[in-house]
């Protein structure tokens, strides 16, 4: 199924973002050292590598001990995808409504059985394997499939439904805050670090207390610099990244409570159009579709059938 010329333009402007971290970080450099240099300042007062050496192994040390090794895992994971740009669009949510309603109308045409071969394999569905950018969210799929396989099953109430998947939801924000949460930490022990290179720098400085003042003051400059360092680190990058990474993770979890919308309706009894309107409305508004756009591509499907 072709996705349309407008649905193709807001991809590619979503493509176009994918370049906003490496601006935003452009920006913050060009203006914290612009801004110094336009007081005067030289940089080769800033290029203190024993400043770097002890805030950046500092900090890399912590990060080591703090941090299993899966989260390490995903922390680097998070921090490149951040990097190329989110995946999810008002596309990937079309798709997602498209991909539910596919399979919601296979219950009512066919009945529950026939979703079996579905969700067991969905990569080799007839129905799944039409929308391979929703299969690259593999826990989005397992999370549906997972729920649909206890529908199939049967005996189990709607509200029972509800109840367990909002604790797969739960589980699964607890799991994505983790590499935020671990980075906004390490932001915030930053200008402490900072501070600990500049009493080293001050210590150094003490020990040459009898020589010539430009050198006295050469070494309290180094000193300065490591405080600064910290201090710029932590809130010019470190801590905004974290921040991304917590929105990213809200914008997967949304996903998840779409999906739950949309299923949890379907147990309900509700048609397919109806419970994709669930779905619809559980999308945040940055994302959500209109319901014009839905339609069409409801209508899409109806005359491919």
């Amino acid at each position: 199924m072709r996705v349309s010329n407008r649905h193709g333009s807001i991809l590619k402007k979503t493509n176009g973002w994918t370049m906003l971290i490496i601006i935003g970080g452009v920006v913050v450099l060009l203006a914290v050292l612009g801004g110094f240099a336009l007081e005067g300042g030289s940089f080769l007062v800033l290029m203190q590598v024993a400043e770097f050496i002890i805030i950046g192994g500092s900090a890399v040390g912590a990060l080591l001990i703090m941090t299993p090794i899966a989260v390490l895992k995903k922390i680097i994971n998070r921090v490149l995808s951040a990097l190329k740009g989110s995946k999810i669009s008002k596309v990937t949510y079309l798709s997602l409504l498209k991909l539910m309603f596919e399979v919601f109308q296979v219950t009512r045409r066919d009945g529950l059985i026939a979703l079996e071969s579905h969700v067991e394999n969905p990569e080799k569905s007839s129905i799944f394997s039409r929308y391979p950018d929703l299969l690259q969210h593999g826990h989005v799929i397992l999370f549906m499939c997972d729920t649909l396989r206890l529908i199939v099953m049967g005996g189990i109430l709607s509200h029972d439904i509800e109840g367990l998947m909002d604790i797969d939801i739960e589980s699964h924000h607890q799991d994505g805050a983790k590499p935020g949460m671990i980075l906004q930490k390490i932001g915030d022990s930053m200008p402490g670090l900072g501070i600990v290179a500049a009493v080293l720098g001050i210590v150094i400085t003490m020990q040459a207390i009898g020589g010539p003042p430009e050198e006295i003051g050469h070494k309290v400059a180094a000193a300065l610099v490591g405080t600064f360092l910290g201090i710029f680190l932590s809130y010019g990058f470190i801590q905004p990244l974290a921040t991304n990474l917590d929105l990213a993770a809200e914008e997967e979890a949304n996903m998840l409570e779409a999906i739950k919308a949309g299923i949890v309706s379907l147990a309900k009894g509700f048609n397919p159009i109806v419970s994709i309107e669930f779905a619809r409305r559980a999308i945040a508004n940055d994302h959500r579709p209109s319901f014009q756009e839905m339609e069409a591509f409801v209508k899409d499907i109806k005359k491919v059938k």
